[in-house]
C-alpha cells in the first residue's frame, strides 16, 4: 500500500498530492500517534536520574538544532556554515521527529509568505489545534515543495535526509535502548534499563520538544506584545523564548527574519543566539547577520 510506504520513503509522495486538501489523513498520522502513546511506557519502565538527565540532554541539543539551524539556518539563511557542519546539525535536527530539513524550511518560508492569512497553514486564527499539530497532518502538507528550497535541494545529503526522515530517529531509539541495555550491565548503580531510556530518551524527550517547538505556531500568535506593527499576529513571548531558546521573541523575529538573533535587545534571552556565538567562536560557522540599526529605529513607542 502506497500510505504504508510513505511512512518509510517520502518521494512516494506525489508533489501535489491532496493539494488544499486540509483533512487529516488517518492511515499516515498512525507514527505521530504511537509516538504520544510510547510515552506510557514509564508506567511500566520507571524513573531512574539518568534517565531524566538523558531525556534533558536530548531535549537541549535537539531544540538547538532545530532553532539555530532547521529554522535560522536552512530556512532563514542568517548565518554560513561548511558543509559538513551543516550536515551534522541537520543529522541532529532530523532525530527530533520533526520531518527532514528540507521540508521543514519549505514549510517555514511559506508560512513567512502569507503568515496569518487562509494560505498559512498553521494560523491560530482557524483555530487552536490546526495551528498546534493538526495542519502537518493533512494530505496537502505531506510533500515538500523543493520550489521553495532551490538553494538546499542542490545537496543530495539533505535531500536524503528529506527522503527517509524515519531513518535516524530510528537509530536514536535503537542506540538509546543499547545504551541502556549495557549501562544495566556494566553500570548497575545507575539504576536504568534498555526500555527506561528508550522510553524517556526518545518518546518523552522528542513529545515534549515536539510540543514546546509548536506553540511557536499557536500560542506566539497570540499571547504577548507586539514591539513592532507587522501584517501578521506575532507575539513576543518571554516565556515561549525560555521554553524554545529564544524562538519565543516572535514579533522581532517576523519583522526582521534576516537576524541570526531573534532577542534583538540584551535583556532578551535568547539562547540560541549565545550557542552561535559560542560556534562562532570556535570557528564552526560564519557570518552571524546582525540586527541593523533601521530596525531598532522602527518600534513602535
Amino acid at each position: 500500500m502506497r500510505w504504508l510506504r510513505q511512512w518509510f520513503d517520502t518521494s512516494a509522495i506525489p508533489t501535489q498530492d491532496g493539494q488544499g486538501d486540509r483533512r487529516i489523513d488517518w492511515p499516515r498520522v498512525i507514527p505521530f500517534i504511537g509516538l504520544h502513546l510510547g510515552c506510557l511506557g514509564v508506567l511500566w519502565v520507571g524513573i531512574s536520574p539518568t534517565a531524566v538527565v538523558v531525556a534533558a540532554v536530548l531535549y537541549v541539543v535537539r531544540m538547538f538544532a532545530i532553532t539555530a539551524f532547521y529554522h535560522r539556518y536552512f530556512s532563514h539563511r542568517t548565518f554560513r556554515a561548511s558543509r559538513p557542519v551543516q550536515f551534522v546539525f541537520a543529522l541532529l535536527g532530523a532525530s527530533a521527529v520533526q520531518r527532514g530539513p528540507l521540508w521543514w524550511a519549505a514549510h517555514h518560508r511559506h508560512h513567512h509568505r502569507y503568515a496569518d492569512t487562509e494560505q498559512d497553514p498553521h494560523s491560530p486564527r482557524y483555530g487552536f489545534w490546526r495551528s498546534h499539530m493538526g495542519w502537518f497532518l493533512t494530505k496537502e502538507a505531506f510533500a515538500t515543495d523543493f520550489n521553495r528550497v532551490p538553494d538546499l535541494a542542490r545537496f543530495p545529503e539533505l535531500r536524503w535526509l528529506d527522503r527517509f526522515d524515519v531513518v535516524v530517529p530510528l537509530a536514536l531509539a535503537a542506540s538509546l535502548y543499547g545504551l541502556g541495555a549495557l549501562l544495566a550491565r556494566f553500570a548497575p548503580a545507575l539504576n536504568t534499563s534498555g526500555p527506561q531510556l528508550l522510553v524517556w530518551g526518545f518518546f518523552v524527550s522528542t513529545v515534549v520538544l515536539f510540543h514546546a517547538t509548536v506553540t511557536i505556531n499557536s500560542l506566539a500568535h497570540r499571547f504577548g506584545s507586539r514591539r513592532f506593527a507587522t501584517t501578521d499576529d506575532s507575539r513576543n513571548n518571554l516565556w515561549l523564548a525560555l521554553l524554545t531558546f529564544g524562538e519565543g521573541w516572535h514579533n522581532n523575529h517576523h519583522f526582521y527574519a534576516s537576524s541570526a538573533r531573534q532577542g534583538f535587545y540584551w535583556w532578551e534571552i535568547d539562547l540560541t543566539w549565545y550557542g552561535l556565538k559560542l560556534l562562532a567562536l570556535l570557528g564552526l560557522i560564519r557570518d552571524l547577520k546582525p540586527v541593523p540599526a533601521w530596525v531598532l529605529e522602527r518600534v513602535e513607542r
